[in-house]
């Protein structure tokens, strides 16, 4: 058998493992979500900045908070040890192969927030922490350098588990990938989020029904 043939034969076991058996029954979310007060929004520690965009993901992460506040289920969180979800946020470039720029300074700069902003938080958080982690204070940030990301094209939203080490390591429990996700005022990447928790409360609750109607 070819590396060809061999390849396209784990690709087609492995796919069907990512979605639900029963296509028309929609996954609940992990408790852990559902129960979730805090959360904090920062880029993809493996995102680069575009050279045409050099700002796409910082505008991306700054959109994503103000949707959630809109949204008004979570708090935003002032570091990692105190959120309860942890969401990174990735533009798409539209290219499967893109140059980009890491460790961009642009993602780094502390975040202020703009008169008007339900939140009170002021400068609390860098932009791009690595892998789950905050920047200590006088930490020296890596320098910027030029990359290929090789990948999606599409926006990339993810949720991962709070209260953990290193949570970025661990598998995310929620994912969105789709063009223009992450793109204002629709933001269809916290709409699905937002509809994703309120199907897995519905289903939950549609269950202790159905358990106490039984004999």
């Amino acid at each position: 058998m070819s590396r060809t043939s061999l390849a396209l034969l784990i690709t087609l076991l492995l796919v069907p493992s990512a979605y639900p058996k029963d296509k028309n029954k929609k996954p609940v979310l992990p408790a852990e979500v559902l129960r979730a007060q805090t959360v904090l929004v920062m880029i993809s520690p493996d995102a680069g900045e575009t050279f045409d965009d050099p700002s796409g993901n910082r505008r991306a992460q700054e959109d994503v908070e103000r949707a959630l506040m809109k949204w008004g289920r979570f708090k935003l969180a002032l570091d990692v040890p105190s959120a309860d979800l942890i969401v990174t946020v990735r533009k798409g470039s539209g290219h499967l192969v893109t140059p980009t720029i890491a460790n961009s300074p642009i993602d780094n700069r502390p975040v202020i927030y703009q008169p008007g902003d339900t939140d009170t938080r002021i400068g609390a958080q860098q932009g791009q922490p690595p892998r789950g982690t905050q920047p200590s204070m006088g930490q020296q940030l890596p320098e910027p350098r030029p990359q290929t990301e090789i990948g999606t094209s599409d926006d990339t939203f993810e949720v991962y588990r709070g209260g953990v080490d290193y949570p970025l390591d661990h598998s995310a429990v929620w994912r969105y990938t789709a063009k223009d996700a992450l793109r204002p005022p629709t933001l269809s990447a916290v709409e699905q989020f937002h509809k994703a928790i309120e199907d897995s409360e519905k289903a939950i609750a549609q269950n202790a029904q159905n358990q106490k109607k039984q004999p």
